[in-house]
């Protein structure tokens, strides 16, 4: 995944479906988040970042699926 905003629009979208965890950029361009949450909301996240936002070019989505921590408050852009 990458693209201009990409991280913006996965925080907007973690506010709307109310899960938590971060996201971030990696150094070769790519974006990397941790999704934790009601099991519905994590599948339309998933959604939601298979699309991406207009200027954003998704050409690839890895999912792993893990028990979840419940350590996280809120959602970041890290």
């Amino acid at each position: 995944m990458q693209g201009v905003g990409f991280r913006f629009h996965v925080l907007e979208a973690a506010r709307v479906e109310n899960v938590q965890g971060w996201v971030r950029n990696l150094p070769d361009g790519s974006v990397e988040a941790l999704i934790e949450g009601d099991r519905e909301a994590v599948l339309r996240m998933e959604r939601r970042i298979r699309r991406g936002p207009p200027s954003a070019r998704v050409e690839n989505v890895e999912i792993f699926d893990d028990v979840p921590t419940g350590r996280f408050d809120g959602f970041s852009v890290r």
